[in-house]
């Protein structure tokens, strides 16, 4: 007889949206380090006797890049901030209902937001409109990075949701209450 080892099926959908989220989280971290290598760049410039042109505005659309795209990773690591002093006393059923209720108006809520600022972008590509400043940059290739992070979320709050009417705890609840294991 031979004994073989069976892997359990990893759902490929489920593969593409951990990896979605990690690339997030990535790219956000790459936009801090691009923010500290700007910073750096005008430190040595001041010693030096040069300025590095447009570093404020690159900054900020760094900054613009990594807030937005570490959202969606951050959601489903439990990072945001939430009141789990109240949540965490509710009976199991209660807390499902509220839950669920939250996850719905945030998924409306990024529904919108993705809308909004995915239509920001192709107007400021239509309408060919560029940055203030030194170097001036198509500002669609800056608002690019906040709509793909809005987007994420979104994703992330719809999968949440499907998970938890499937019967399950989203992922960021169980990070919650791992935390809150820990502290006690």
């Amino acid at each position: 007889m031979r004994f073989t080892r069976t892997s359990p099926k990893v759902n490929p959908m489920s593969q593409l949206k951990e990896k979605l989220y990690f690339a997030s989280g990535l790219l956000s971290g790459l936009g801090i380090v691009i923010i500290t290598l700007l910073l750096l760049a005008q430190i040595i410039g001041r010693v030096f006797g040069f300025i590095v042109p447009s570093a404020e505005d690159f900054a900020g659309y760094a900054l613009a890049a990594s807030t937005f795209l570490g959202l969606a990773y951050t959601f489903r690591e439990g990072g945001h901030i939430r009141v789990t002093l109240l949540i965490q006393r509710f009976s199991p059923v209660p807390r499902k209902i509220q839950e669920g209720s939250i996850l719905v108006l945030s998924l409306a809520l990024m529904c919108f937001l993705s809308y909004s600022c995915s239509f920001m972008v192709y107007e400021s590509y239509i309408y060919e409109e560029v940055s203030y400043g030194y170097i001036p940059v198509p500002l669609w290739i800056p608002q690019v990075p906040v709509a793909v992070g809005v987007i994420a979320l979104n994703l992330a709050i719809l999968d949440a949701l499907v998970t938890l009417l499937l019967g399950k705890n989203p992922t960021y609840c169980e990070h919650e209450d791992t935390l809150s294991m820990e502290e006690i």
